[in-house]
């Protein structure tokens, strides 16, 4: 696992901000193996058209392209936003070994209830398969996806 997260979540944070430059939610992700980078998404739900392209799964999508396999055991996810329950599913299939984020969905917006990623991973009995790390980039992952609302 990459020493420095701080440094990985701002490569997520430019996929971000292009993310949201392009109209979308402005929300970014990258794989990384070891210290090395290999792959990286950015939400493009609405220039894609696709409800699924979400920053996480099209950075899964880019990872399976690039190393031409389906299993990321020992890698590490970094996601500027809090996966939703279909990309903490994803994550959890792909063998991610640990997830890293910056920014959490408000409670008191209520989007999904009581989610939170870890209540998934408990839901699933899969704690021992995904070591989730949280409150890197906190701030800088919440400004960013908040240019879209101002």
């Amino acid at each position: 696992m990459p020493a420095d997260h701080e440094h990985m979540m701002r490569i997520a944070l430019e996929e971000a901000a292009q993310g949201g430059a392009e109209g979308n939610s402005a929300v970014g992700s990258i794989i990384v193996d070891g210290d090395q980078v290999v792959a990286r998404g950015r939400n493009l739900v609405t220039s894609n058209s696709d409800p699924t392209a979400h920053a996480e799964t099209v950075a899964l999508r880019d990872a399976g392209a690039a190393l031409k396999r389906t299993d990321f055991s020992g890698m590490t996810l970094y996601t500027t936003f809090e996966p939703c329950p279909m990309c903490c599913g994803a994550i959890l299939a792909s063998g991610i070994a640990t997830l890293v984020m910056g920014a959490r969905h408000d409670p008191a917006q209520g989007s999904w209830g009581g989610y939170t990623v870890e209540s998934l991973v408990e839901m699933t009995n899969r704690a021992d398969q995904l070591t989730v790390v949280t409150g890197i980039l906190t701030r800088e992952c919440a400004d960013v996806r908040n240019v879209e609302t101002r």
